[in-house]
C-alpha cells in the first residue's frame, strides 16, 4: 500500500520547499514520493527516496523513470542501506500508536502506526540519523499531538540535538507538528 498525500503530507511539504535548495536530500518513508519531488523541484542538488516497500519502490522507480528524474531510490528499512550522508533528511513517519481495538487492517497500520505507543519507529529513526546528518544538517520530521514525545524529547537530548516546531496544523483529532531537529553547535 502506497501512503496518499494527506494533510501530513502537505503541512510537511510546505517546509521541504523552504529548506531543499541547494541540499543534498534524502526522503525516508517515501510512500507516493511527494517530499522526494518536492525537494527536486525547490533546488535540490541531490535528492535520494528510501522506503521498506517492494510496492513504493516500484512506484517511485517508474515515476522517476517517465519523468526523467535524477533521484536515487534505495529500498530501506530507515537507514540500514544507507550509506551517504545529508544536509537534508525528511520523515514522515508512521506515528500514531497502536490500534488496540483493531479497527484498522494490517496493511494500512504498516504505514500509519509506529509501534504500540506510536514513537517507537521515529526512536530507531533518530538515534540511526545521526550518524547520516552532514554537519550543519537539519532533519525534518512530522509528528501529532497523539505521538507520544517524552522519550523522543529526552534521546534528542541524549544526541545533542536541539528541536523547534516550525509549522502546525490543527485537525479534528490530533495536531500536526513539523520540528526542525538539527546539532547543538556548542
Amino acid at each position: 500500500m502506497i501512503y496518499s498525500p494527506r494533510e501530513d503530507s502537505y503541512l510537511l511539504e510546505k517546509q521541504v520547499k523552504k529548506y531543499s535548495k541547494n541540499k543534498k536530500v534524502l526522503d525516508i518513508g517515501s510512500g507516493s514520493g511527494i517530499q522526494s519531488l518536492t525537494a527536486l523541484h525547490s533546488g535540490a542538488s541531490s535528492v535520494t527516496s528510501s522506503d521498506i516497500s517492494d510496492e513504493v519502490i516500484s512506484h517511485l522507480k517508474k515515476l522517476a523513470k517517465e519523468n526523467n528524474y535524477p533521484i536515487k531510490i534505495i529500498q530501506s528499512n530507515l537507514f540500514n542501506n544507507i550509506k551517504s550522508k545529508f544536509d537534508l533528511i525528511i520523515f514522515n513517519p508512521p506515528y500514531l500508536p497502536e490500534d488496540e481495538e483493531k479497527l484498522e487492517d494490517k496493511e494500512s497500520q504498516l504505514i500509519t502506526t509506529g509501534g504500540k505507543r506510536g514513537d517507537e519507529i521515529i526512536i530507531k529513526f533518530l538515534k540511526q540519523s545521526i550518524n547520516h546528518l552532514n554537519k550543519n544538517g537539519i532533519i525534518l520530521l512530522l509528528l501529532s499531538s497523539l505521538t507520544p514525545q517524552d522519550k523522543i524529547l529526552k534521546l534528542l537530548s541524549k544526541l545533542s540535538l536541539s528541536h523547534k516546531i516550525i509549522s502546525q496544523e490543527n485537525l479534528f483529532m490530533e495536531t500536526l507538528y513539523v520540528w526542525e531537529i538539527k546539532e547543538i553547535i556548542k
